[in-house]
């Protein structure tokens, strides 16, 4: 029953048990507790996702973006994008470091208490997912006026195309939230996922 409901969890099989995938799934049994859909996924290529997730943290690691803003930028990715699997863990994530309240509200793109820069990188985020051509000039002209430099904005947009992509391969390979997660996550953020694969 456990692998029937492991195989459930994504479309792909369990992959090939190599080093380099047992040592994720150990990173996940060590920090989570148990071995994530998403990284049964990605373990049909581990090195590929050990690559994003160096790329990632090397953005990241000299960045002045702060962890909260970060938080507030994947959150509105993932529900603009309709990721459910991002969107419980980032909007978990974003009330840990604010309240559940201002989590779901990011999540469902609704007025939150953000301050003026996380307001101006939700919406961002928002016009990246839904439509990047559709940009203007005024756009970025918004996020400097909320106190943002043009080197930011760069990690912001990039860290959200990271993410866009990141969730783009567990979605359509049926990476299903874990349950794990759901129950982890505060009531309203979990009642804001309306969207996207069901745990």
């Amino acid at each position: 029953m456990a692998q029937t409901a492991r195989m459930n969890a994504a479309f792909l099989p369990e992959p090939p048990q190599s080093p380099a995938a047992k040592a994720a799934y150990e990173d996940d049994l060590a920090s989570d507790g148990y071995v994530n859909n998403l990284t049964r996924v990605w373990c049909w290529r581990p090195d590929v996702l050990m690559s994003f997730q160096n790329t990632r943290t090397e953005l990241l690691s000299e960045s002045t973006l702060s962890s909260r803003e970060v938080a507030v930028l994947v959150a509105a990715t993932a529900a603009a994008r309709g990721d459910s699997y991002c969107s419980l863990a980032w909007g978990a994530r974003l009330a840990g470091m604010s309240d559940e309240e201002t989590a779901a509200a990011v999540l469902s793109g609704d007025e939150a208490d953000l301050s003026e820069r996380e307001t101006a990188l939700a919406d961002w985020s928002r016009r990246v997912v839904t439509d990047p051509n559709a940009t203007t000039e005024a756009d970025t002209r918004r996020l400097r006026e909320a106190g943002l430099s043009d080197r930011e904005i760069f990690e912001a947009t990039t860290l959200i195309a990271f993410r866009l992509a990141f969730s783009t391969v567990n979605d359509a390979l049926g990476a299903r939230p874990d349950a794990q997660l759901a129950e982890k996550a505060p009531r309203l953020v979990r009642e804001a996922v309306t969207f996207g694969r069901p745990v």
